[in-house]
């Protein structure tokens, strides 16, 4: 029998408080209790990554861990990437200009590794990227796609803030 535990959580700057079930994982919490549906679970497993979130900064397979054990703590989803409706962050729009998306499904997590090799490395090399990107599985691009699209948004980031639009045109 599966007991109840209130956990309080801070999604995407968002203080959230709720009771869940000892054995709901956060990928289904984020999913099912907040609606944030852009965490996608793949294998159930850890192993495809595209259950990735941030877990205070760090990337983490959210499938494999629990509502409870992240009380207290601060989560991000790729919901919480860009700052409005209207614009996609820098690295939504490099995938998106380099194609480093096809069907769509791994991408949230990808994202979500790459946000967070990007804040540790602001100019990654390709050895690195490909090292930060090896816990997430792609069955469309082929991945160098995902590497280039990694280093576009490395310079449009280090680019200052008003000179990062017009990516949108680039091919």
């Amino acid at each position: 029998m599966s007991r109840v535990h209130e956990v309080s959580i801070t999604v995407n700057g968002v203080r959230d408080t709720a009771v869940v079930s000892s054995r709901t994982t956060l990928a289904d919490h984020i999913r099912h209790g907040l609606g944030l549906t852009g965490t996608h679970v793949g294998c159930d497993e850890g192993v495809c990554g595209a259950c990735t979130v941030l877990l205070d900064g760090d990337p983490v397979r959210s499938c494999l861990v629990l509502a409870v054990q992240v009380t207290g703590r601060r989560v991000e989803t790729v919901e919480g990437l860009a700052t409005g409706r209207a614009s996609l962050h820098p690295l939504q729009e490099a995938f998106r200009t380099a194609h480093g998306l096809q069907c769509g499904f791994c991408t949230p997590g990808m994202l979500m590794s790459a946000t967070a090799l990007l804040e540790r490395h602001p100019d990654p090399e390709e050895d690195l990227i490909r090292e930060a990107m090896a816990g997430n599985l792609c069955r469309c691009t082929g991945y160098q796609q995902i590497v280039d699209a990694i280093r576009l948004s490395a310079e449009i980031l280090a680019r200052p803030t008003g000179d990062r639009g017009g990516e949108k045109g680039r091919s």
